[in-house]
């Protein structure tokens, strides 16, 4: 009872903090096998894990099945022979498992943790999206600043942008402090799956990065993830007003919305 409480736990953990994790459960045991129905463990993106299944090769496997779940995001039934001739063991039985998958739909990952970069995190929190924070000052990125953080990385932010693991469903958010950084970030942005790529700029900015970009093969302004100027044109100049401009934009692209009024009339 201790054990399936402590997962249930860990997996309620991992919902309030939109971490993707799968709840993997013996559904049907025939024969020898190692764990009785009823046995649960909780498996998360990384391939880390709590509880188990039944341990050695079934247990690699059921992590294996489990993260394939989570980067797909559905949940499904799965079943392996514990003979010799099916997953190599000697038991003689057959286990079926079901892994309930609670994935994310989105995460941001925002590079720069100055004035704005902390406003679209907090934005993000409200939201109840994960983000992950990149800047090269530990006296800005931190936990103290950033309390909901998934992952803080003190790194530059083209290092950090190859060090997020950023995938399909990484919305990249680039404030960082200075244009040069802000190159780097967008070029390295550009080399990842990532659905959204904003960078805030002027009008007049966002040409000149395009233009220094060109130089090295990249055509952002032909790359219909790139958003610059960052953010729907809400009007405000204040860090918070453009956070919120922001995630507006990130919700609108993400659900395929055109952010216009909802009004009737």
């Amino acid at each position: 009872m201790q054990e399936a409480e402590n997962v249930f736990k860990l997996m309620a953990e991992a919902m309030s903090q939109c971490r993707g994790a799968a709840l993997v459960t013996v559904i049907s045991a025939a024969g020898s096998t190692p764990r009785e129905c009823g046995a649960e463990m909780v498996v998360y993106e990384d391939g880390s894990s709590a509880g188990t299944v039944g341990g050695g090769i079934l247990e690699k496997l059921a992590i294996d099945a489990a993260r394939k779940a989570l980067k797909e995001g559905t949940s499904r039934k799965v079943s392996f022979d514990l003979t010799p001739k099916g997953i190599g063991m000697e038991c003689v039985g057959r286990v079926e498992l079901f892994i309930d998958v609670h994935a994310t739909e989105l995460k941001l990952l925002v590079v720069g943790a100055g004035h704005v970069g902390l406003k679209v995190a907090e934005a993000a929190a409200l939201a109840g999206i994960p983000y992950t924070v990149a800047d090269d000052r530990d006296e800005f990125a931190n936990k103290t600043r950033f309390p909901h953080a998934m992952r803080i990385l003190v790194e530059r932010p083209d290092k950090a942008v190859k060090l997020a693991g950023v995938d399909k469903k990484t919305y990249v958010v680039i404030v960082t402090r200075c244009h040069m950084l802000d190159k780097e970030c967008l070029a390295a942005a550009m080399k990842t799956p990532a659905p959204y790529i904003g960078l805030i700029a002027s009008k007049n900015k966002a040409p000149s990065v395009f233009k220094f970009l060109n130089f090295k093969g990249l055509h952002p302004e032909k790359d219909k993830r790139v958003y610059a100027p960052i953010g729907l044109n809400c009007g405000g100049k204040s860090p918070g007003a453009i956070a919120i401009s922001v995630l507006a934009e990130i919700l609108a692209v993400h659900h395929g919305r055109d952010g216009r009024h909802m009004r009737l009339v």
